[in-house]
């Protein structure tokens, strides 16, 4: 990140701390110190404490989050490898039964269960999530039908929908709003690990010659939620309730963190929940061309997370390589995820990046779906995959920074996160349906639904930004100055566009 130039360290460490002095006392005079920190820049003015300070954040929290995330991906996307080892056949499913379980899935609970997690706290509320979740994949290796595994995979995707917006708004607490997206995508990446690292671990789980369970497909799910059960018990006791609590931080640095959320990310930091301020965000336009995105980018996503094993399936026949060939698209869309969300954090800016990310994807299925002579036309056929896993992954988080950027208002930035990232994976529903046996191997229509998809959210990400840039100049115009987004402190704009001094996030 760029550093601004520096002034005296001292007397910056002074006014953070008398911020965060005043905010742990509630003393009488709480509303002067929070005038004066209004008038402070939102610019950085001591880049080593600050640098010092994110090495902190990043070696404690980054690990344990991903490693979270990482079991989360691993529980929702095993149904795919244990359906290339015969779940469906070995549990006599009639047609269409799969797209039905793989579409319950993403029932939405997100709102209800994100809101609770902002009164209980994050560190709470996040190793309960996990733990359910874990606990339910367990218990699928116990079905025997149709009807059980059905309403395992409901309450698992009731538990699970919460689990992503409240790590997006944990974050939030921690880092700037020009930090966030490549911690996200750090966070993000441990879901394309997991698929990569699903397919090597079904395909030895896969090899497992035993009596004890009558189908190989049933370690899955034994393996991966009894590990996921045992991480969330751990990380109960080791997520900071929030910087101010965080015991790695001495009373400066505490001070300090206070201060940087202040100033680039909360107009009021720990914010007590307001249901009736919240819900304000959806009065604003740009919520709705941000849910619009979020609804483009879920068909992409799910039918890449849900159906890439059924996609290289038509490149390769065998069932223990197919769980292979999906590693290598997973890997690289993680890197490709890495790469677009520091560039973004280093340009401050978020839209272009959006809608390259769609482009990739809609290439790619484009490609795929164009070839009928799939014999002689392999190794293009497999490279559209990595396109597909380079466009998906990347939108996804620097979507969710975007809106998270644009709107201080803890509550209502809480509130749209857990309504847009479950509106996503509802868009599994279509992924579920569109993706039919009876169009196997090359799967036509799901394929050009899913392009469509993202050709449109291309068209919507890009006028979005458009929109942002013009009101940003007409906003200078009127005021006779040249603004952006990172010159202004987030104290004062807990009302939005409202706010004359407010200006979007790019």
């Amino acid at each position: 990140m760029a550093a601004e130039p520096a002034v005296a360290s001292g007397s910056r460490h002074d006014a953070a701390i008398d911020d965060a002095a005043s905010y742990n006392k509630k003393t009488a005079d709480d509303a002067s110190i929070r005038e004066t920190m209004a008038g402070e820049t939102a610019h950085i003015v001591d880049a080593a404490a600050e640098r010092a300070l994110c090495r902190k954040f990043d070696f404690r929290l980054l690990p344990l989050l991903a490693i979270m995330y990482l079991f989360n991906a691993l529980d929702k996307g095993n149904l795919g490898n244990a359906q290339t080892a015969g779940l469906s056949k070995d549990l006599n499913f009639a047609s269409g039964q799969y797209n039905l379980i793989v579409g319950i899935f993403f029932v939405v609970f997100a709102p209800p269960l994100a809101l609770l997690g902002k009164k209980i706290g994050p560190s709470r509320m996040l190793p309960i999530l996990m733990f359910s979740f874990g606990s339910f994949t367990l218990l699928m290796a116990t079905t025997r039908n149709f009807s059980g595994i059905f309403a395992l995979r409901f309450f698992l995707g009731a538990v699970e929908s919460a689990f992503f917006p409240l790590v997006i708004f944990y974050l939030t607490t921690f880092y700037r709003r020009s930090e966030l997206a490549r911690r996200l995508a750090i966070f993000y990446a441990a879901s394309n690990i997991a698929n990569a690292f699903s397919g090597l671990l079904a395909f030895g789980v896969f090899q497992i010659k035993s009596n004890l369970v009558d189908h190989p497909w049933r370690w899955l799910f034994i393996i991966e939620g009894t590990l996921t059960i045992l991480f969330a018990i751990f990380v109960f006791f080791q997520l900071p309730k929030s910087a101010a609590e965080a015991r790695f931080l001495n009373e400066e640095e505490k001070a300090l963190a206070y201060h940087r959320i202040h100033v680039d990310s909360s107009s009021v930091v720990n914010e007590e929940f307001n249901l009736r301020e919240s819900l304000v965000i959806f009065k604003r336009p740009s919520t709705y061309g941000f849910l619009l995105i979020e609804i483009a980018l879920g068909v992409p996503i799910q039918s890449v997370s849900l159906f890439l094993p059924q996609i290289v399936q038509r490149i390769v026949q065998d069932t223990v390589k197919v769980n292979l060939y999906t590693v290598a698209p997973n890997i690289t869309g993680a890197v490709t995820l890495l790469i677009l969300a520091f560039s973004s954090d280093l340009l401050r800016i978020r839209f272009p990046f959006i809608c390259l990310g769609f482009a990739l994807s809609f290439i790619g299925f484009i490609i795929y779906a164009a070839i009928d002579d799939i014999e002689n036309q392999l190794q293009l056929a497999y490279y559209a995959t990595f396109m597909m896993t380079w466009g998906t992954s990347a939108p996804s988080v620097i979507l969710s920074t975007w809106y998270n950027n644009n709107v201080a208002h803890e509550g209502q930035r809480l509130t749209l996160t857990s309504v847009g990232v479950p509106l996503a994976n509802l868009m599994g529903l279509v992924s579920s349906n569109v993706f039919r046996d009876q169009d196997k191997p090359k799967y036509a229509p799901a394929i050009i639904t899913t392009a469509s998809f993202g050709g449109f959210g291309f068209i919507v990400a890009a006028c979005l930004g458009l929109y942002m840039t013009l009101d940003n100049r007409r906003r200078n115009r009127r005021q006779g100055v040249q603004l952006s987004a990172r010159d202004v402190p987030t104290s004062r704009l807990r009302d939005g566009p409202k706010v004359d001094d407010f200006r979007w996030f790019l």
